[in-house]
């Protein structure tokens, strides 16, 4: 495919698509212990291999009994049973239930043999001596009972493969009594800075030099969409640099360049791309972010973001995130958004999709952009909001849905 020119601009929607075309779910598996396990996606299906529960067992505190023994009964003639023995959640009864006779038992605990239903505390009135037990309603067969099996039964499907643990499903493992379980590794993402401008934080800042933010808010944003970064060096400007970075970097799922800024260190970039795989596009319709590379090496996605802080970030949240979730196996999630109407007029550039950070001010939408190279544009919004490349302005009033980050 010929090297698309900056001026040749594809749309958000086409550059979305080719992204997610390139982004192919990854086919590693791992073990993970159970506490581990949540927020991580199952690499192949759970099946039960055993009853939940594994005995029939009380639904409710009260009297375990035989139902016949209670039809009939009233408020002005209860059934009177005698009292064999109580049974508390973790015990066993050491009797059976004959007819006549009752064993008081806790919720969760296993219904002793002989008895077909239980009677709840409330319908109940022991005698003072407390060996008959008077019944006031009476149970059909079966009722307040738990049967064996009644939640999961054994070689049932419980969780497919593709399933995103949270807390309940966490709850079904261990109901099932495992202690690890197989998942999807997470994606590896290398992160590489580029731009002779920039340092890492913590050494001193020479005149012209500012610290290198994007590693750390894609970093960040990786670790939020279930990858594991790996943070690389800030590149040089050389071809040979570049390509040997680049070759080092495949070792991961995905690569993220960010910088190249200047003209120059942008077309050895592109150049260094060119020479080891394939470019599928240069530059999108699309504000703040419009100079982002995508291309393929080695059958792996290697995304070139915009320098600007503010653009790096709006870009990785819009185009990084989803091919990360495929890779990652997660559900796209559902939009949050909530609709408001905005605070003031905003005039937007024509022709290009606009992602504009805004923050929520007495339930109105103000836009906190400032520019491209301000990281306070983002860190001062809640959300973002869309405007469409065929709008150029936005009134004062007009509701609008607000994306939280």
């Amino acid at each position: 495919m010929a090297m698309k020119p900056m001026k040749a601009l594809i749309s958000y929607e086409e550059a979305t698509r080719i992204l997610l075309e390139i982004a192919q779910p990854i086919r590693r598996a791992e073990r993970v212990p159970l506490l581990q396990a949540s927020g991580r996606v199952l690499a192949e299906p759970i099946l039960a291999a055993a009853d939940v529960p594994p005995f029939p067992r009380a639904a409710m505190d009260g009297y375990a009994v035989i139902a016949q023994d209670t039809f009939g009964a009233g408020n002005f003639n209860p059934a009177r049973l005698r009292l064999l023995e109580v049974v508390h959640a973790a015990d066993i009864a050491q009797g059976a239930v004959t007819t006549g006779a009752c064993i008081q038992v806790a919720t969760g605990a296993p219904i002793p043999s002989g008895a077909d239903a239980v009677v709840q505390f409330e319908d109940t009135e022991v005698e003072a001596e407390g060996g008959t037990v008077k019944i006031y309603t009476p149970v059909y067969p079966r009722q307040n009972i738990s049967s064996r099996g009644k939640d999961i039964q054994v070689g049932q499907t419980v969780l497919g493969a593709e399933t995103r643990l949270d807390p309940s499903k966490i709850g079904v493992l261990a109901a099932l009594g495992l202690t690890e379980v197989a998942v999807v590794a997470k994606p590896t993402v290398a992160v590489i800075p580029s731009g002779n401008e920039i340092v890492p934080p913590g050494e001193p800042l020479a005149p012209g030099k500012i610290y290198d933010i994007n590693s750390y808010t894609l970093a960040a944003l990786v670790q939020d969409v279930g990858g594991v970064p790996r943070l690389f060096p800030i590149m040089k400007d050389t071809l040979e640099d570049v390509c040997r970075t680049l070759r080092d970097a495949l070792a991961c799922d995905l690569v993220v360049l960010s910088g190249g800024s200047s003209v120059g260190e942008r077309d050895v970039i592109v150049e260094a791309v060119e020479s080891l795989g394939e470019v599928k596009f240069h530059g999108i319709a699309v504000k703040p972010g419009k100079p982002t590379l995508c291309s393929v090496i080695d059958g792996k996605l290697v995304l070139g973001m915009p320098g600007y802080p503010t653009s790096c970030l709006t870009n990785a949240y819009g185009l990084l995130a989803p091919a990360l979730r495929k890779l990652a196996h997660l559900p796209t999630p559902r939009t949050r958004g909530v609709e408001l109407p905005m605070a003031r007029r905003y005039t937007s550039t024509t022709g290009r999709h606009q992602y504009l950070p805004v923050r929520i001010e007495g339930g109105e939408v103000a836009p906190a952009f400032k520019e491209s190279g301000a990281i306070t544009s983002m860190a001062d919004a809640e959300g973002y909001i869309e405007i469409p490349a065929n709008v150029d302005l936005v009134e004062k009033g007009e509701r609008v849905l607000v994306k939280f980050f």
